[in-house]
């Protein structure tokens, strides 16, 4: 029987990463962040001086993602030995992330890397195509959503936090950028899987969405 997953998918700064962060620890599961993964190729390719827009085959894309070499040590994210963890963080690194997410070659190159991820006794994945394209056969499948005001007012206050300045009507743009090119693009769009629990986490507490997660949870395990 292969090892259980639970999918979290949703837009940019909707609370996935806190969301499943805290629900691997309740639940003693890994963890699979594969926004960061999509984070670190992109600093590895603009480090190459590769942007979305460079004339560079798919074939290299997908060798590019395939070879990425990245480690995942507990909370560091080594890119060539390289501790990249709060460089890859950057909303520059994030919207270049989402740009070279819409090429099919990098998608299909780093799904080797995320299917690594699934090892007893669970796995919980956050992303944008975890449920649909990467683990559809899971038992559960959230896609959260949130306002995407509030989603900004989030991230504002998290980047002013850390000590960097940033304007709220431009990171409300860039937010809502982000989200119609993850929706619309042509492979793996940021839609709910047929079978997926919505949960609007606009206004519920951390504890609020994971105890709903974990009741989901629950019942899918005892059905299945």
């Amino acid at each position: 029987m292969l090892t259980p997953v639970l999918t979290i998918d949703g837009p940019t700064a909707s609370g996935k990463g806190t969301l499943s962060r805290q629900l691997a620890k309740t639940l003693n599961f890994h963890y699979l962040d594969s926004g960061a993964l999509y984070r670190v190729l992109a600093l590895h390719l603009d480090r190459q001086g590769l942007n979305p827009m460079s004339a560079i085959s798919d074939r290299d894309l997908e060798q590019f993602a395939r070879e990425l070499p990245v480690v995942f040590d507990d909370d560091r994210i080594l890119l060539q030995g390289e501790d990249v963890s709060g460089l890859i963080r950057q909303e520059r690194m994030g919207s270049l992330a989402s740009e070279f997410a819409a090429k099919p070659a990098i998608r299909h190159g780093l799904l080797q890397r995320q299917w690594a991820f699934r090892r007893a006794p669970g796995l919980i994945a956050d992303g944008r195509d975890m449920g649909t394209v990467v683990f559809p056969d899971a038992p559960l499948k959230v896609f959260l959503v949130a306002d995407v005001e509030e989603r900004a007012r989030r991230r504002t206050k998290q980047l002013i936090e850390k000590g960097i300045s940033v304007n709220f009507a431009d990171l409300l743009a860039d937010l809502r950028a982000r989200d119609a090119r993850d929706q619309s693009r042509a492979v793996a769009p940021l839609v709910p899987a047929s079978d997926a629990r919505i949960l609007d986490g606009s206004f519920l507490s951390i504890n609020e969405s994971v105890q709903q997660v974990l009741h989901w949870w629950s019942a899918s395990s005892r059905l299945a």
